[in-house]
């Protein structure tokens, strides 16, 4: 081997270790630099996650969802399924009979009105569709009475009944119940009030010919249902019968002589078909309230804080030496109003009003059909479904 060659690799060994060396350098300086920003500054924290309420109108109300948004600083702003799994919580603050209140805490605002939405337009009841009036003299129109009729809650759980498309024409257990009214006011006696307490359950469905009867047939007359048993036989409905979930519903007023008798059939449907198979009366959300003072409000000034809001927000502390303080004693009380920062911008500069952008405050108020809890878990499984679809299709 000559010695230029000799000359030449011993060059290209030396190149290849200073590489080395240098890219060895670089990682050692990378590695000694200081750790890369997780969480953003303060400043910016609060503009991601509060809406500011001003005087004149809400700052800074959208969500920012764009997962880039702050690469600059080194934060990843992208929606990760862990994270939501951590900070999502739902805490209950109160359930009655009729209506629940529930925060939802580390979801986003579309997710929390797709809920809404559901609850309103797609949980199924059972609801009044088809009446079939056999005599009606009341002054009120056969129309009118059959629109009062379908708006009626019913008290039957839908989970039980199949909606009526899926048997086609056929109306049988699995999809009718059927109410008998009946109400007649005797001649020269005081007019009557017809309430929905009337309204009887037939378990055995349609007692209504839906066919001329010939004079001496001893057939059976054909009525408007097809039942192969009776309601009440089945376990579901033997210890708890249908009726309507108020009973005290006014629905006509007769005179002496007047008389209403019909059938109604109720069926199973969503509130977007018709507003009477909506399961809520409202569902409805807010942003949870955040009040702060950024100021010591003391004695005078205090006082005047206090009695500015009309909801008993603030209260007052004694702090000694016959000196009191403003606080915020109530926050989730807040409606908003910003009567506490009128008065010119000094107010403005003593008390901050914010909304959280991840904590919604859910009410849900049942028409009856089903307990407000069970609501919103049916809600959860409608939306599971929708997202199941979607997967699917895009699978």
């Amino acid at each position: 081997m000559s010695s230029d060659e000799d000359e030449s690799m011993s060059e290209q060994e030396e190149q290849t270790k200073s590489g080395k060396e240098d890219n060895g350098s670089v990682l050692d300086y990378i590695m000694s630099l200081e750790s890369v920003p997780s969480k953003l500054p303060p400043h910016l924290e609060l503009l991601k996650t509060r809406v500011l309420c001003k005087i004149d109108a809400p700052q800074h109300t959208d969500t920012i969802q764009y997962s880039g948004a702050y690469a600059a600083l080194g934060v990843d702003n992208s929606i990760r399924l862990d994270n939501f799994r951590q900070n999502f919580k739902v805490q209950v603050n109160r359930l009655t009979e009729d209506d629940i209140e529930f925060d939802m805490i580390g979801i986003d605002p579309a997710l929390a009105n797709a809920f809404r939405r559901i609850l309103i337009a797609e949980v199924p009841t059972m609801a009044i569709e088809r009446i079939y009036m056999a005599n009606n003299t009341s002054v009120i129109q056969d129309e009118v009475l059959s629109h009062r009729l379908g708006l009626i809650p019913i008290g039957a759980d839908p989970r039980l009944f199949e909606y009526p498309e899926n048997a086609g024409n056929e109306k049988n257990e699995k999809n009718t119940i059927v109410f008998k009214l009946h109400v007649r006011c005797e001649r020269q006696q005081p007019r009557i009030t017809v309430k929905s307490n009337e309204l009887k359950w037939l378990p055995n469905g349609s007692e209504l010919p839906s066919e001329d009867i010939k004079p001496n047939s001893s057939s059976k007359p054909k009525t408007f249902t097809s039942f192969s048993c009776s309601q009440d036989s089945l376990p579901e409905f033997s210890g708890n019968p249908i009726a309507p979930r108020n009973l005290d519903i006014i629905l006509a007023k007769l005179g002496p002589g007047q008389e209403i008798e019909l059938e109604a059939h109720a069926v199973k449907g969503i509130g977007r078909t018709h507003a009477k198979w909506s399961p809520v009366a409202t569902a409805w959300y807010r942003m949870l309230p955040e009040v702060v003072l950024l100021k010591e409000v003391e004695d005078e000034l205090a006082e005047e804080l206090k009695n500015k809001c009309p909801v008993g927000v603030f209260d007052i502390e004694d702090i000694g030496k016959g000196r009191k303080r403003a606080t915020v004693a109530r926050p989730r009380s807040c409606t908003l109003c910003r009567e506490c920062i009128r008065g010119g911008k000094e107010w403005e500069d003593r008390v901050a009003l914010r909304r959280v952008k991840d904590h919604f405050i859910f009410t849900v108020e049942s028409t009856g059909a089903l307990p407000p809890e069970v609501l919103f878990t049916e809600a959860v499984k409608i939306l599971e479904e929708k997202c199941e679809r979607v997967i699917t299709e895009l699978s």
